[in-house]
């Protein structure tokens, strides 16, 4: 049981690194202005570090959901 709350977590924190990519590369938006414009210059000023971390977050947790699969198949 314990496994496969390990392995909810890790897709939760790789769902959380496809989303964090494609809120830096602008494919995420709301139809609220001021926070679309708040969205943008986070982007403009922040974007490189924060897709940066999500292709790291996303590669290591795509590794371990892939080792862990591996390993409950064993």
């Amino acid at each position: 049981m314990l496994e496969w709350i390990g392995l909810l977590f890790e897709l939760l924190f790789l769902s959380a690194g496809i989303y964090l990519y494609l809120f830096a590369i602008g494919k995420i938006s709301t139809s609220n202005p001021v926070a679309r414009q708040r969205m943008e210059d986070l982007r403009a000023r922040h974007g490189w570090w924060i897709r940066l971390a999500a292709l790291a977050l996303t590669a290591i947790m795509l590794v371990n959901v892939v080792l862990h699969l591996r390993q409950l198949m064993a």
